[in-house]
Protein backbone atom coordinates (compact mmCIF):
# COMPACT_ATOMS: atom_id res chain seq x y z
CA UNK A 1 0.00 0.00 0.00
CA UNK A 2 1.24 3.51 -0.54
CA UNK A 3 2.74 6.08 1.61
CA UNK A 4 3.16 9.55 1.90
CA UNK A 5 3.03 11.35 -1.88
CA UNK A 6 4.22 7.58 -3.54
CA UNK A 7 1.68 6.40 -6.08
CA UNK A 8 -0.65 3.57 -5.33
CA UNK A 9 -0.17 0.21 -5.62
CA UNK A 10 -1.96 -1.40 -8.61
CA UNK A 11 -3.95 -4.78 -8.63
CA UNK A 12 -4.94 -6.07 -11.98
CA UNK A 13 -8.06 -7.28 -10.01
CA UNK A 14 -8.76 -6.39 -6.29
CA UNK A 15 -11.44 -7.92 -4.32
CA UNK A 16 -13.39 -5.44 -0.91
CA UNK A 17 -14.49 -7.92 1.56
CA UNK A 18 -13.02 -11.25 2.60
CA UNK A 19 -16.90 -12.66 3.55
CA UNK A 20 -17.81 -15.77 1.39
CA UNK A 21 -18.92 -14.52 -1.87
CA UNK A 22 -14.92 -12.31 -1.84
CA UNK A 23 -13.16 -15.44 -0.69
CA UNK A 24 -14.84 -18.07 -3.17
CA UNK A 25 -14.07 -15.89 -5.83
CA UNK A 26 -10.74 -15.56 -5.04
CA UNK A 27 -10.01 -19.06 -4.82
CA UNK A 28 -11.82 -19.67 -8.07
CA UNK A 29 -9.80 -17.45 -9.85
CA UNK A 30 -6.36 -18.63 -8.30
CA UNK A 31 -7.60 -21.91 -9.76
CA UNK A 32 -7.47 -20.66 -12.97
CA UNK A 33 -4.47 -19.03 -12.55
CA UNK A 34 -5.39 -15.45 -12.09
CA UNK A 35 -4.51 -13.43 -8.61
CA UNK A 36 -6.66 -11.27 -6.80
CA UNK A 37 -6.18 -8.93 -4.04
CA UNK A 38 -8.47 -8.99 -0.97
CA UNK A 39 -9.17 -6.07 1.24
CA UNK A 40 -10.89 -6.90 4.40
CA UNK A 41 -11.33 -4.52 7.23
CA UNK A 42 -11.10 -6.83 9.89
CA UNK A 43 -7.92 -6.61 11.63
CA UNK A 44 -7.57 -11.07 11.56
CA UNK A 45 -9.24 -13.57 10.41
CA UNK A 46 -10.40 -14.25 14.12
CA UNK A 47 -11.17 -11.19 14.85
CA UNK A 48 -14.58 -12.30 15.33
CA UNK A 49 -17.09 -14.75 15.21
CA UNK A 50 -18.53 -15.32 12.02
CA UNK A 51 -22.45 -16.11 12.96
CA UNK A 52 -24.11 -19.50 12.98
CA UNK A 53 -24.98 -22.33 11.15
CA UNK A 54 -25.85 -22.06 6.97
CA UNK A 55 -27.32 -24.74 5.18
CA UNK A 56 -25.32 -25.10 1.82
CA UNK A 57 -27.77 -26.18 -0.97
CA UNK A 58 -26.49 -28.29 -3.81
CA UNK A 59 -27.16 -25.88 -6.87
CA UNK A 60 -26.11 -22.95 -5.66
CA UNK A 61 -23.54 -22.65 -2.47
CA UNK A 62 -21.97 -26.52 -2.53
CA UNK A 63 -21.59 -25.86 -6.68
CA UNK A 64 -19.80 -23.10 -5.92
CA UNK A 65 -17.14 -25.24 -4.07
CA UNK A 66 -16.77 -27.94 -6.84
CA UNK A 67 -15.80 -25.04 -8.59
CA UNK A 68 -13.35 -24.04 -5.76
CA UNK A 69 -11.95 -27.59 -4.88
CA UNK A 70 -13.08 -27.76 -1.93
CA UNK A 71 -16.04 -30.16 -1.79
CA UNK A 72 -14.56 -32.67 0.29
CA UNK A 73 -13.02 -30.09 2.66
CA UNK A 74 -16.71 -28.94 2.67
CA UNK A 75 -18.11 -32.36 3.45
CA UNK A 76 -15.52 -32.95 6.22
CA UNK A 77 -17.23 -30.21 8.56
CA UNK A 78 -20.78 -31.00 8.31
CA UNK A 79 -23.07 -30.84 11.02
CA UNK A 80 -24.43 -34.47 11.24
CA UNK A 81 -27.90 -34.23 12.31
CA UNK A 82 -28.08 -30.58 11.57
CA UNK A 83 -30.76 -30.89 8.93
CA UNK A 84 -33.70 -31.24 11.09
CA UNK A 85 -36.93 -29.10 11.36
CA UNK A 86 -39.35 -28.53 13.88
CA UNK A 87 -42.43 -25.72 13.71
CA UNK A 88 -43.35 -25.68 17.59
CA UNK A 89 -46.66 -23.16 19.06
CA UNK A 90 -45.87 -21.32 21.73
CA UNK A 91 -47.13 -23.70 23.82
CA UNK A 92 -44.39 -25.80 23.15
CA UNK A 93 -46.34 -28.28 21.14
CA UNK A 94 -44.19 -29.81 18.42
CA UNK A 95 -46.21 -29.08 15.32
CA UNK A 96 -43.80 -30.54 12.57
CA UNK A 97 -40.53 -32.46 12.43
CA UNK A 98 -38.98 -33.92 9.97
CA UNK A 99 -35.18 -35.91 10.80
CA UNK A 100 -34.79 -36.44 6.78
CA UNK A 101 -31.47 -35.00 5.16
CA UNK A 102 -32.92 -33.07 2.57
CA UNK A 103 -29.57 -32.07 0.19
CA UNK A 104 -28.82 -28.69 2.44
CA UNK A 105 -26.38 -30.19 4.77
CA UNK A 106 -25.52 -27.37 7.72
CA UNK A 107 -22.46 -26.47 8.43
CA UNK A 108 -20.58 -23.67 10.86
CA UNK A 109 -19.96 -20.06 8.95
CA UNK A 110 -16.55 -19.85 10.77
CA UNK A 111 -15.03 -23.18 9.87
CA UNK A 112 -16.27 -22.84 6.01
CA UNK A 113 -14.73 -19.24 6.42
CA UNK A 114 -11.40 -21.23 7.55
CA UNK A 115 -11.87 -23.20 4.75
CA UNK A 116 -11.55 -21.05 1.86
CA UNK A 117 -8.79 -18.97 3.54
CA UNK A 118 -6.73 -21.45 3.78
CA UNK A 119 -6.95 -22.55 0.38
CA UNK A 120 -5.65 -19.31 -0.80
CA UNK A 121 -2.14 -17.88 -1.21
CA UNK A 122 -0.56 -16.77 1.85
CA UNK A 123 -0.62 -12.97 1.85
CA UNK A 124 -4.22 -12.83 -0.61
CA UNK A 125 -5.88 -10.93 2.02
CA UNK A 126 -5.25 -7.55 3.71
CA UNK A 127 -6.44 -7.72 6.78
CA UNK A 128 -7.12 -4.40 8.55
CA UNK A 129 -7.39 -2.15 5.39
CA UNK A 130 -10.79 -0.19 5.88
CA UNK A 131 -11.96 0.78 2.13
CA UNK A 132 -13.83 4.57 2.39
CA UNK A 133 -14.27 4.88 -0.90
CA UNK A 134 -13.73 4.37 -4.38
CA UNK A 135 -13.39 6.85 -7.27
CA UNK A 136 -13.68 6.16 -11.23
CA UNK A 137 -10.15 6.65 -12.86
CA UNK A 138 -11.55 6.70 -16.42
CA UNK A 139 -11.40 2.82 -19.02
CA UNK A 140 -12.29 0.97 -16.24
CA UNK A 141 -10.00 1.97 -14.00
CA UNK A 142 -10.35 1.96 -10.42
CA UNK A 143 -9.05 3.91 -7.52
CA UNK A 144 -9.91 2.49 -3.70
CA UNK A 145 -9.01 4.75 -1.01
CA UNK A 146 -8.58 3.12 2.77
CA UNK A 147 -8.91 4.94 6.53
CA UNK A 148 -5.30 4.98 7.20
CA UNK A 149 -4.60 7.54 4.09
CA UNK A 150 -3.44 4.99 1.79
CA UNK A 151 -5.01 3.94 -1.66
CA UNK A 152 -4.80 1.40 -4.02
CA UNK A 153 -5.67 1.18 -8.07
CA UNK A 154 -7.19 -1.50 -9.90
CA UNK A 155 -8.15 -2.62 -13.43
CA UNK A 156 -11.38 -4.95 -11.92
CA UNK A 157 -12.58 -4.38 -9.12
CA UNK A 158 -15.17 -6.16 -7.22
CA UNK A 159 -16.93 -5.20 -4.50
CA UNK A 160 -18.45 -8.18 -1.74
CA UNK A 161 -18.23 -6.10 1.28
CA UNK A 162 -21.51 -6.64 2.21
CA UNK A 163 -24.59 -4.52 2.87
CA UNK A 164 -23.15 -1.07 3.64
CA UNK A 165 -21.03 -1.34 0.78
CA UNK A 166 -18.74 1.26 -0.56
CA UNK A 167 -18.15 -0.17 -3.48
CA UNK A 168 -22.21 -0.38 -4.62
CA UNK A 169 -22.73 3.80 -4.81
CA UNK A 170 -20.00 3.39 -8.15
CA UNK A 171 -23.18 1.15 -9.97
CA UNK A 172 -25.96 1.76 -7.77
CA UNK A 173 -27.78 5.04 -5.80
CA UNK A 174 -29.47 2.26 -3.87
CA UNK A 175 -29.62 1.70 0.29
CA UNK A 176 -31.05 -1.09 2.52
CA UNK A 177 -34.18 -0.38 4.01
CA UNK A 178 -35.29 -1.51 7.19
CA UNK A 179 -37.53 -4.38 6.31
CA UNK A 180 -39.94 -4.13 9.64
CA UNK A 181 -38.54 -7.63 11.59
CA UNK A 182 -35.54 -6.88 13.96
CA UNK A 183 -33.42 -10.06 16.01
CA UNK A 184 -32.32 -10.12 19.38
CA UNK A 185 -29.74 -13.01 19.07
CA UNK A 186 -29.08 -15.31 22.25
CA UNK A 187 -26.96 -18.16 22.73
CA UNK A 188 -27.19 -21.30 25.34
CA UNK A 189 -24.47 -23.01 25.67
CA UNK A 190 -23.57 -27.10 26.49
CA UNK A 191 -27.18 -26.86 25.84
CA UNK A 192 -27.88 -30.95 26.74
CA UNK A 193 -26.42 -30.65 30.07
CA UNK A 194 -27.29 -27.38 30.93
CA UNK A 195 -30.48 -26.76 29.62
CA UNK A 196 -31.73 -29.74 28.88
CA UNK A 197 -35.60 -29.57 28.58
CA UNK A 198 -34.80 -26.70 26.67
CA UNK A 199 -32.92 -28.70 24.14
CA UNK A 200 -34.83 -31.85 24.15
CA UNK A 201 -37.60 -29.14 22.89
CA UNK A 202 -36.03 -28.22 20.28
CA UNK A 203 -33.96 -30.85 18.71
CA UNK A 204 -30.99 -31.42 16.52
CA UNK A 205 -31.09 -29.11 14.11
CA UNK A 206 -33.64 -25.53 13.57
CA UNK A 207 -36.99 -24.77 15.12
CA UNK A 208 -39.09 -22.03 14.22
CA UNK A 209 -41.69 -21.15 17.16
CA UNK A 210 -43.91 -18.85 15.42
CA UNK A 211 -47.08 -16.73 16.33
CA UNK A 212 -48.52 -12.88 16.54
CA UNK A 213 -45.79 -11.53 14.23
CA UNK A 214 -42.95 -12.49 16.42
CA UNK A 215 -40.76 -15.82 16.67
CA UNK A 216 -37.81 -17.19 18.31
CA UNK A 217 -35.88 -19.07 15.39
CA UNK A 218 -33.31 -21.80 17.05
CA UNK A 219 -29.72 -23.59 15.50
CA UNK A 220 -28.01 -26.04 17.07
CA UNK A 221 -24.53 -25.21 16.66
CA UNK A 222 -21.94 -28.32 16.14
CA UNK A 223 -20.61 -27.17 19.16
CA UNK A 224 -23.97 -28.45 21.22
CA UNK A 225 -24.66 -24.84 22.17
CA UNK A 226 -28.52 -23.33 20.77
CA UNK A 227 -27.95 -20.01 19.06
CA UNK A 228 -31.50 -18.16 19.06
CA UNK A 229 -32.79 -15.05 16.86
CA UNK A 230 -35.25 -13.79 18.91
CA UNK A 231 -37.89 -12.17 15.76
CA UNK A 232 -40.25 -9.26 16.17
CA UNK A 233 -42.13 -7.08 14.26
CA UNK A 234 -41.19 -3.55 15.08
CA UNK A 235 -40.51 0.20 14.22
CA UNK A 236 -37.20 0.61 13.27
CA UNK A 237 -36.41 2.93 16.22
CA UNK A 238 -37.76 0.20 18.42
CA UNK A 239 -33.97 -1.94 18.58
CA UNK A 240 -32.18 1.21 18.97
CA UNK A 241 -34.37 2.17 22.28
CA UNK A 242 -32.77 -0.81 24.29
CA UNK A 243 -29.89 -0.43 26.57
CA UNK A 244 -28.02 -3.17 24.91
CA UNK A 245 -24.88 -1.95 27.72
CA UNK A 246 -27.32 -2.96 30.46
CA UNK A 247 -28.73 -7.07 29.19
CA UNK A 248 -30.79 -8.04 32.07
CA UNK A 249 -33.17 -4.76 31.02
CA UNK A 250 -33.03 -6.11 27.52
CA UNK A 251 -34.28 -9.28 28.60
CA UNK A 252 -37.10 -7.84 30.64
CA UNK A 253 -38.31 -6.28 27.61
CA UNK A 254 -38.10 -9.22 25.42
CA UNK A 255 -39.88 -11.43 27.94
CA UNK A 256 -42.54 -9.42 28.53
CA UNK A 257 -42.76 -9.80 24.97
CA UNK A 258 -43.40 -13.29 25.39
CA UNK A 259 -45.63 -13.43 27.62
CA UNK A 260 -47.39 -16.73 28.37
CA UNK A 261 -44.98 -18.71 25.85
CA UNK A 262 -43.88 -22.45 27.17
CA UNK A 263 -40.85 -21.72 29.65
CA UNK A 264 -38.43 -23.77 27.58
CA UNK A 265 -38.96 -21.39 24.95
CA UNK A 266 -38.53 -18.45 27.25
CA UNK A 267 -35.45 -19.57 28.42
CA UNK A 268 -33.70 -18.57 25.55
CA UNK A 269 -34.43 -15.27 26.26
CA UNK A 270 -33.94 -15.44 30.45
CA UNK A 271 -30.79 -17.46 30.07
CA UNK A 272 -29.02 -16.83 27.94
CA UNK A 273 -25.27 -16.88 28.00
CA UNK A 274 -23.88 -13.93 27.20
CA UNK A 275 -25.14 -10.11 26.24
CA UNK A 276 -27.77 -10.28 23.54
CA UNK A 277 -27.02 -8.99 20.26
CA UNK A 278 -29.03 -6.34 18.33
CA UNK A 279 -29.51 -7.81 14.77
CA UNK A 280 -31.70 -4.77 12.57
CA UNK A 281 -32.92 -6.73 9.28
CA UNK A 282 -32.24 -4.56 5.87
CA UNK A 283 -32.85 -5.56 2.41
CA UNK A 284 -32.13 -4.18 -0.92
CA UNK A 285 -35.10 -3.99 -3.76
CA UNK A 286 -36.00 -6.82 -5.03
CA UNK A 287 -34.97 -6.64 -8.44
CA UNK A 288 -31.91 -4.41 -7.71
CA UNK A 289 -29.68 -4.37 -10.83
CA UNK A 290 -27.49 -1.99 -11.93
CA UNK A 291 -26.54 -0.18 -15.71
CA UNK A 292 -23.06 -2.15 -16.87
CA UNK A 293 -20.42 -0.14 -15.96
CA UNK A 294 -16.18 -0.87 -17.04
CA UNK A 295 -14.01 -2.61 -14.23
CA UNK A 296 -16.24 -2.36 -11.73
CA UNK A 297 -18.84 -5.20 -10.20
CA UNK A 298 -20.54 -6.40 -6.83
CA UNK A 299 -21.38 -9.45 -5.37
CA UNK A 300 -23.12 -10.88 -1.77
CA UNK A 301 -25.02 -8.57 -0.06
CA UNK A 302 -23.52 -5.68 -1.52
CA UNK A 303 -25.65 -6.53 -5.02
CA UNK A 304 -28.88 -8.22 -3.30
CA UNK A 305 -28.76 -8.29 0.52
CA UNK A 306 -31.99 -9.63 1.38
CA UNK A 307 -33.75 -11.16 4.50
CA UNK A 308 -32.65 -14.19 5.82
CA UNK A 309 -36.32 -15.92 5.71
CA UNK A 310 -35.49 -18.19 2.19
CA UNK A 311 -31.99 -19.11 3.73
CA UNK A 312 -30.87 -18.11 0.73
CA UNK A 313 -28.02 -15.38 1.37
CA UNK A 314 -24.96 -17.29 1.82
CA UNK A 315 -25.76 -19.47 -0.78
CA UNK A 316 -25.64 -16.83 -3.21
CA UNK A 317 -22.75 -15.43 -2.16
CA UNK A 318 -20.85 -18.13 -2.68
CA UNK A 319 -22.61 -18.73 -5.98
CA UNK A 320 -21.74 -15.20 -6.99
CA UNK A 321 -18.32 -15.36 -6.31
CA UNK A 322 -17.77 -18.87 -8.11
CA UNK A 323 -19.76 -17.25 -11.35
CA UNK A 324 -18.24 -13.99 -11.40
CA UNK A 325 -14.44 -15.99 -10.94
CA UNK A 326 -15.26 -18.65 -13.44
CA UNK A 327 -16.65 -15.71 -16.06
CA UNK A 328 -13.65 -13.55 -15.56
CA UNK A 329 -11.81 -16.92 -16.37
CA UNK A 330 -13.46 -17.79 -19.54
CA UNK A 331 -12.82 -14.43 -20.94
CA UNK A 332 -9.01 -13.68 -19.49
CA UNK A 333 -8.42 -11.35 -22.45
CA UNK A 334 -11.31 -9.31 -22.45
CA UNK A 335 -12.60 -8.70 -18.49
CA UNK A 336 -15.34 -6.52 -19.26
CA UNK A 337 -17.18 -9.45 -21.53
CA UNK A 338 -16.55 -11.51 -18.14
CA UNK A 339 -18.29 -9.08 -15.65
CA UNK A 340 -21.40 -8.62 -18.45
CA UNK A 341 -21.82 -12.29 -18.71
CA UNK A 342 -21.84 -12.41 -14.93
CA UNK A 343 -24.43 -9.58 -14.49
CA UNK A 344 -26.72 -10.95 -17.14
CA UNK A 345 -26.78 -14.10 -15.29
CA UNK A 346 -26.75 -12.50 -11.67
CA UNK A 347 -29.73 -9.81 -11.93
CA UNK A 348 -32.87 -12.30 -12.76
CA UNK A 349 -31.27 -15.48 -10.70
CA UNK A 350 -30.96 -12.66 -7.33
CA UNK A 351 -34.17 -11.16 -8.30
CA UNK A 352 -35.74 -14.58 -8.05
CA UNK A 353 -33.83 -15.25 -4.73
CA UNK A 354 -34.87 -11.39 -3.21
CA UNK A 355 -38.45 -12.17 -4.22
CA UNK A 356 -38.33 -15.76 -2.23
CA UNK A 357 -36.68 -14.11 1.14
CA UNK A 358 -39.53 -11.41 1.11
CA UNK A 359 -42.49 -14.15 0.52
CA UNK A 360 -40.74 -15.73 3.74
CA UNK A 361 -40.61 -12.60 6.28
CA UNK A 362 -44.47 -12.08 5.01
CA UNK A 363 -44.76 -16.29 6.01
CA UNK A 364 -43.42 -16.37 8.99
CA UNK A 365 -44.40 -13.27 10.07
CA UNK A 366 -48.18 -12.89 8.93
CA UNK A 367 -51.41 -14.64 10.54
CA UNK A 368 -51.25 -18.12 10.74
CA UNK A 369 -47.70 -18.38 10.67
CA UNK A 370 -47.10 -21.68 12.08
CA UNK A 371 -49.90 -23.24 10.22
CA UNK A 372 -48.76 -21.39 6.75
CA UNK A 373 -44.50 -23.18 7.57
CA UNK A 374 -46.39 -26.21 7.86
CA UNK A 375 -48.38 -26.15 4.81
CA UNK A 376 -45.34 -24.78 2.80
CA UNK A 377 -43.14 -27.96 4.59
CA UNK A 378 -45.52 -30.50 3.68
CA UNK A 379 -46.22 -29.83 -0.33
CA UNK A 380 -49.75 -28.32 0.62
CA UNK A 381 -51.79 -25.58 -1.07
CA UNK A 382 -51.12 -22.36 0.74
Amino acid sequence: MATGTSAPVHHPLAVVGAGLGGLVAARVLHVHGIEAAVYEREPSATARPQGGMLDIHEESGQAALRAAGLHEEFRAIIHAGGEEVRVLDPDGTVRFKDTEESGRPEVDRNDLRRILLDSLPEGTVRWGAKVTGARSLGDGRHEVTLADGTAFTTDVLIGADGAWSRIRPLLSAAVPAYTGVSFVETDLHEAATRHPATAELLGGGMTFALADGKGLLTHREADGSIHAYVALQVPEDWLPGLDFTDPESVKAVLLARFEGWDERLRALIADTDGAPVPRPIHALPVGHRWAHTPGVTLLGDAAHLMSPFAGEGANAALQDGAELATALAAHRDSPGAGLLAYEQALFPRAEATAAQSARGQTLLFGPAAADQLVALMTGQDL
